[in-house]
Order: C-alpha cells, then sequence, then structure tokens
C-alpha cells in the first residue's frame, strides 16, 4: 500500500496542531490572569451543579447577615426606648418619694409632666422613619397624649394608644423565626394608668398636689410608690427580653458568617485556580505553540514545490 504524502495535507496538519497549542495557551492565559478555573459554569464540568447550589446557599446567607444588621440596629435603638422609659418610671418613682419624704409637692406634678412626656417619646420613638412601638400601623403615633390632662379626659387609657395589635417578627435563619417587635400599650400602658391615678386625685377633692401635703394625700402617694416599683421592675424585663433578643441575633450572625466563610472556602476549592499548576500549563502551551510555529515554518522549507525547482 501507497501513503501518499503531500504538501496541502502536511500544512493541514500542522496547522491544525497549532491552532490548537494558541487554543491551549489563550485558555491557560485566561486561568492565569483571572485566577479562575472558568469564566461560567461550563468551565467547571462536573462541579457545575453543586457550585451553583452552593452559590444559592451564599447568596441566602448573604441576605440573612445584611438582615441581622438591620435587625441589630433596630434592637439598639429599642433599648434606648425601653431605657428611657425605665428612666420616667424611675423617675416619677423618685419624685414621689421626694415629695413623700419632704412632706411637701411644690413641684412634683411639673416633674411628674416631665417624666411623662419623656416616656411618650420613648414609645413615640422612630427607626428608618418609622414608629418602632406602632405595630403595622407604622405610619401612626402610638400615643396621642402630650400632658397629664389627658390621661384623666380620655375615656379610658387604652384610648390613648393607637398601635395596632401586629408584633413584628423576623426571620433570622432557615428554621428560626423571633418576635423583634414590642407594642407601645403593652409596655407602657401600666404606667399611664398609673399617672393617671395621681393625676385624678391632684384633680379631685383631696387636690391638688402642690404645696404642704395633708396626711391623706401622704397617704396617697405612698400607696402609689409599691405599684411604681412593679411597673420599673417590668420595664426592666422588658429591657432584659430586648437584650436577649440582641443576643440571639448576634449569635445567629456569627454562625451563618461562619457558615459563609465555609462555604465560600468550599467554592474556592472549586472555582480557584492552583495558580503553580496554571504557570506551568501556560509555560507548556507557550512552548507547545513555540514547537508547532517551528515545525511549521520548517515545513514551508521542505516543501515538494522547492524540491522540483532544484
Amino acid at each position: 500500500m501507497t501513503t501518499r504524502v503531500s504538501t496541502a495535507g502536511n500544512y493541514s496538519a500542522v496547522l491544525a496542531n497549532l491552532m490548537a497549542a494558541q487554543a491551549r495557551q489563550s485558555q491557560a492565559g485566561d486561568v492565569v490572569a483571572s485566577q479562575k478555573n472558568g469564566t461560567d459554569l461550563k468551565g467547571y464540568a462536573k462541579d457545575a451543579e453543586m457550585l451553583t447550589s452552593m452559590r444559592s446557599i451564599n447568596a441566602r446567607n448573604a441576605g440573612y447577615l445584611e438582615q441581622h444588621k438591620q435587625i441589630a440596629d433596630k434592637l439598639t435603638v429599642q433599648d434606648l426606648a425601653f431605657t428611657q422609659l425605665q428612666d420616667s418610671a424611675l423617675g416619677i418613682r423618685d419624685a414621689l418619694a421626694s415629695a413623700v419624704a419632704s412632706n411637701r409637692a411644690d413641684t412634683t406634678m411639673q416633674e411628674l409632666q416631665e417624666h411623662f412626656r419623656n416616656a411618650i417619646d420613648s414609645l413615640n420613638m422612630r427607626y428608618g422613619g418609622k414608629y418602632l412601638f406602632a405595630g403595622g400601623a407604622v405610619d401612626t403615633k402610638p400615643v396621642t397624649a402630650t400632658d397629664l390632662a389627658d390621661l384623666t379626659a380620655a375615656p379610658a387609657v387604652s384610648d390613648l394608644f393607637q398601635n395596632d395589635d401586629y408584633a413584628v417578627k423576623s426571620k433570622i435563619d432557615d428554621a428560626t423565626t423571633i418576635r423583634t417587635g414590642f407594642l407601645a400599650d403593652e409596655v407602657g400602658q401600666q404606667l399611664f394608668e398609673a399617672l393617671e391615678a395621681i393625676q385624678a386625685y391632684h384633680e379631685g377633692p383631696n387636690g391638688p398636689l402642690t404645696g404642704q401635703l395633708t396626711d391623706d394625700q401622704a397617704d396617697f402617694i405612698k400607696a402609689q410608690l409599691g405599684g411604681l416599683d412593679d411597673i420599673h421592675d417590668r420595664l426592666i424585663t422588658v429591657t432584659a427580653q430586648n437584650g436577649l433578643l440582641q443576643n440571639r441575633v448576634d449569635q445567629v450572625a456569627d454562625d451563618v458568617g461562619a457558615r459563609q466563610d465555609s462555604l465560600t472556602g468550599m467554592m474556592g476549592d472549586i472555582t480557584d485556580a492552583d495558580m503553580a499548576e496554571a504557570v506551568s500549563r501556560l509555560q507548556m502551551a507557550q512552548f507547545s505553540v513555540q514547537a508547532s510555529a517551528q515545525v511549521f515554518s520548517m515545513l514551508q522549507e521542505t516543501s515538494l514545490l522547492n524540491f522540483l525547482k532544484l
């Protein structure tokens, strides 16, 4: 059998090798430049499905982490509001205790008014332009009262609260949803009712609570102190509950962050190139291109046409 050798056939074979070598060089160069094994999922072959799943989980974790920041900020503002409300309750209690100790109430009602306004400001506090303790009615001021007289003017103290019954809940990971919202009436109504009783007494036949205290007035004030202690303790408990929520969110954020770091590392094992190997492949590809080009050049010099010219 005779094998036919032709210049065109040789050129075709060598050119094909040269083009393949150039393609390998280009691919190796892309890997070295990007430090990635591929530019899309096709570049990861059998790991593409796993990588897609990992990226989906990673994106969800990133969403949770962003949400954790927002929840943490909100809980911090709530802590400020509860602390201020707690201070108002303590200030009211201390003003009454001072009146009993001195047997005078010269400025007691003015002090209570100031503490009442601070309590209102606490319950009407906003975060992100929305009222924190309004429930779902985030654009409605939860407390409409401004003065102690409003407490006795209203049909009931509860009428001064405009929040609804929706308590905000937040999903902090795939399996955990917690209540992060508090309502103005559930937090502040007891304090308002205590102040309403004092204001009613002040406006009643045994009032006003000014100047020298009568025995009846002193006894009435003493009777209020125990209830105010209970209210203050309850507000401390609410503040502590908010603090526990802060700790829970921080712990979950740490766990999600750790999982995200681990997942990022696993994705990197798939997508990130071994640079030593990538550089070695690039060098080999460059050598292959050079060798193919040299063969092509030599083939030109050894063309059958050249032999025929001799």
